[in-house]
């Protein structure tokens, strides 16, 4: 092991020795000036302790650590990692599951790879790099799935050119071994069609999972209003479930499409299902009050703290007119995936927005990410997905 040595400031060591696996620019002491975004280095305290390795970069984070272990970063050490996320979602029941074959596999630091991301599609790994380091081993990473899933993989896709830095050129994504068998996969015996290649984040946000299910129990014989639809995951197992009428809404004509075409991958649906294409924001404002069933599952309002107070704000407007509008009796799923939002601010944005209501609403589930989305119990910033479902009078 010979990485290039970083030296941080006395007492700064704490956060690394506490198993967090980022290191701020204002940590450190002693760096070699000609480090490139991208490579490996060795963390060390102020006492010259071991700390651990990872991918330097320019920038506020300037380390990302990858081990706290002193050991080379080589096939090895890949398969090792991919070998112990696969063996979290076989204990999940993820592995070989007849009702669901899409899952998350390498969830960055919750499986303690910080800026890797790798989602399993029915026999398709889409893999998606968030920084260059990391992009860097995406062979080694390739050969690693492979030597863990055997003959349960036909192909692995990286999707890293939207989520890397554009001034590395990266402009297009590839298949970096094998194609796809097949683009349609199962969740909870549902059927759904994934286009990675064009598709949001890897092409589904499989992080939903058991709320969508969650959902689903709530539906039989209701009204359903899914608003920011996308390719329509909470509509298809409502109305699997018997919802007698769900109405699904995104700004996106294509991802309109994709619903459509999911409810239709579904022949045994019996209940109606009617989209639109619409400015979810304005159109609640418009609707009846005959809903049963609403779910708000909005993207992240805010992607960093300065918009954090414009998104406190978007999220209490859209919510009290979800709580106006909902029938008496009925639920409303609400959702954040804001990770400068924690669970504390949006629940007191949500109470905001039902005291401006004036109804009365009590708190029946609060919700998070699936297990296959693991919470590093050292890296808070691993919880991302929040919710809560309402019982509204």
């Amino acid at each position: 092991m010979n990485y290039p040595k970083i030296i941080l400031k006395k007492g700064k060591e704490i956060s690394l020795m506490r198993k967090h696996h980022w290191v701020f620019s204002g940590a450190i002491a002693q760096m070699d000036s000609d480090l490139e975004s991208g490579q490996l280095v060795a963390v060390y305290s102020s006492r010259n302790t071991f700390l651990g390795i990872g991918h330097f970069s320019h920038g506020s984070i300037m380390v990302r650590i990858i081990s706290f272990e002193e050991e080379q970063i080589d096939l090895s050490f890949w398969k090792k990692r991919i070998q112990s996320a696969y063996e979290l979602r076989k204990a999940l029941g993820l592995i070989n599951n007849p009702e669901t074959n899409v899952y998350r596999l390498i969830h960055g630091e919750g499986d303690l790879l910080p800026g890797l991301i790798v989602d399993f599609y029915n026999g398709t790994a889409v893999i998606q790099a968030h920084h260059v380091g990391m992009h860097a081993h995406i062979q080694e990473i390739a050969e690693a799935i492979q030597e863990v899933y055997g003959k349960d993989i036909q192909g692995i896709y990286d999707k890293s050119s939207e989520t890397l830095p554009k001034n590395l050129g990266i402009s297009s994504n590839e298949w970096v071994w094998g194609k796809a068998s097949t683009d349609l996969v199962k969740e909870y015996s549902a059927t759904y069609k994934i286009d990675w290649e064009k598709g949001q984040k890897t092409g589904f946000f499989i992080d939903q999972r058991e709320n969508r299910k969650l959902l689903a129990s709530y539906s039989k014989g209701k009204k359903v209003l899914n608003t920011f639809c996308y390719s329509g995951g909470f509509s298809v197992l409502a109305l699997l479930e018997g919802a007698k009428e769900v109405h699904s809404v995104d700004i996106s004509p294509k991802a309109i499409e994709l619903t459509e075409e999911n409810i239709s991958l579904n022949p045994q649906i019996l209940g109606s299902h009617e989209s639109k294409v619409a400015d979810v924001v304005k159109y609640i404002r418009e609707i009846g009050d005959d809903y049963d069933l609403i779910v708000l599952d909005p993207p992240a309002f805010a992607k960093n703290i300065k918009a954090r107070h414009n998104a406190v704000q978007a999220y209490k407007r859209l919510n009290a007119e979800a709580l106006k509008k909902i029938k008496s009796g009925g639920i409303l799923f609400t959702f954040s995936c804001s990770q400068v939002v924690d669970k504390i601010l949006f629940a007191n944005t949500i109470t905001a927005a039902a005291m401006e209501t004036g109804r009365k609403v009590k708190v029946l589930h609060h919700l998070s990410q699936p297990a296959d989305h693991p919470i590093n119990i050292y890296h808070p910033e691993t919880e991302y997905l929040k919710g809560l479902v309402l019982y509204v009078e």
